[in-house]
């Protein structure tokens, strides 16, 4: 089992922490919402497909703070369990053993904030 108690927790202080970091770095903050929001606009691909691409990177990259924010935008986009377990499956096929490790950590984000 994570280490991590909660996901809405970890995201909550998470934010709070950027939102003391965009007071002291204000440049810096604000090129980096510019990116998200550049990197999950609508294009070619829509946003929840993005968010969906973000999240394989996230489990790869074993970034359980990631992994926290883009389930939980996955899940106001309508996300359901099965596209989710279908990108996990793709990041475990990337990543090895230590996604698979990741992917169960998303599962229980995906829990947490579908509630």
């Amino acid at each position: 089992m994570s280490s991590i108690s909660s996901y809405k927790d970890l995201t909550g202080a998470v934010s709070v922490q950027m939102r003391a970091m965009r007071a002291s770095q204000p440049d810096l903050m604000a090129t980096f919402g510019q990116l998200a929001a550049a990197g999950t606009r609508d294009g070619a691909l829509d946003r929840k497909t993005r968010e969906l691409v973000a999240l394989g990177i996230a489990v790869a990259c074993r970034c359980d703070d990631c992994i926290g924010f883009h389930v939980q935008t996955l899940v106001k986009l309508g996300t359901t369990k099965a596209e989710l377990e279908d990108v996990l499956g793709t990041a475990v096929y990337m990543g090895g053993g230590p996604s698979m490790m990741y992917a169960t950590h998303a599962l229980r984000a995906l829990d947490e904030f579908s509630r």
